[in-house]
């Protein structure tokens, strides 16, 4: 843009340079927002009634998509464009895999096996409607929408790839400290290793934070590789559901 000798620049053009921190700012406030949304549909999930927990995080994800996108995300920073479907289609494939492959040598070795018994899945047909319809649109596609889809592009924004793999892991796994408080009671093999009692609580809570935040770096490693969510949501879901599956096979062999 040229100015006419003699001529002041329009006072639009004056004020451009002032204006420069704004966009900054504004990917501050869009940040705070969603947190903000986070935490209270996690304390909503966690701590009200049964109702909420099963429709809170599926409907929280959908505002969040929705608010992201009004605010002028595009798809592809969403990790939601067609056009990286068939690279995280592979990926998907090749995580499905690799967690089913462990999930056989965890379940087949003695040691491993009994942190399997979940008592959440002591059935086969409790752990099939679990893994097939509830683990996926209950907890794995809201979650991923939320972490690896918004909370992934605003951190990017703001930080870049480094604030996403940072602030993003330490928030999905703060994220499970609600869900993990009764961990340890539930299950028979973390109760033997870990004991009983408020210490036990604890350990159990931490363990499951560090072990989320650690699962939410390999899912950002995935949505970046791809640029996809597609790949996230088939490892969470195959970590989750195969889980799910493992422990009622197991919980099956131990009683018979």
């Amino acid at each position: 843009m040229t100015v006419e000798a003699g001529r002041l620049p329009s006072p639009e053009v004056q004020r451009l340079p002032s204006l420069a921190w704004l966009p900054r700012f504004h990917a501050w406030i869009d940040l705070a927002v969603v947190v903000a949304v986070l935490v209270t549909t996690n304390l909503i999930a966690h701590f009200t009634t049964a109702w909420a927990s099963i429709a809170t995080v599926p409907i929280a994800a959908g505002v969040l998509v929705a608010m992201m996108r009004r605010r002028g995300m595009r798809w592809s920073e969403l990790g939601l464009s067609p056009r990286h479907w068939k690279r995280g289609t592979l990926y998907s494939l090749a995580a499905i895999l690799l967690v089913l492959t462990v999930v056989a040598v965890g379940i087949a070795l003695p040691f491993t096996r009994q942190f399997f018994l979940s008592e959440r899945y002591a059935t086969v047909s409790g752990a099939l409607v679990a893994s097939m319809i509830i683990i996926p649109l209950q907890t794995v596609i809201p979650e991923e929408l939320a972490f690896r889809g918004v909370l992934h592009g605003t951190l990017e924004r703001l930080w870049g790839a480094r604030g996403v793999f940072a602030a993003g892991s330490m928030l999905f796994g703060l994220w499970h400290v609600a869900s993990s408080f009764g961990l340890t009671a539930g299950n028979a093999g973390l109760s033997a290793f870990l004991g009983a009692g408020l210490l036990a609580q604890i350990a159990g809570v931490v363990g499951a934070v560090i072990a989320t935040a650690a699962a939410g770096v390999v899912f950002t490693w995935l949505r970046r590789r791809s640029g996809s969510i597609l790949a996230p949501i088939a490892l969470h879901w195959s970590l989750n559901g195969a889980g799910a599956l493992a422990a009622a096979l197991v919980w099956h062999v131990t009683l018979n």
